[in-house]
């Protein structure tokens, strides 16, 4: 499996979660915003956010595209 797809799987896997606790819990604002360290969400934006960069970086590199990386 390729770097990117293992990215992706672990961003699929992240959502499942946020969806399961949002079911269970509901989420309010501050949980996704400003969840303190030790709440499950505490820095899911941040952590999700780096993934998502590191996927658009590795296609950008797949295509030969230097315009952003």
């Amino acid at each position: 499996m390729s770097e990117k797809a293992k990215l992706i799987q672990e961003m699929l896997e992240m959502q499942k979660k946020f969806r399961e606790y949002e079911h269970k819990h509901g989420v309010t604002a501050a949980d996704y915003y400003a969840a303190k360290e030790g709440h499950e969400l505490y820095q899911y934006r941040e952590k999700y956010a780096e993934l998502a960069d590191k996927v658009n970086a590795l296609a950008h590199k797949e295509k030969g595209s230097t315009r952003f990386y």
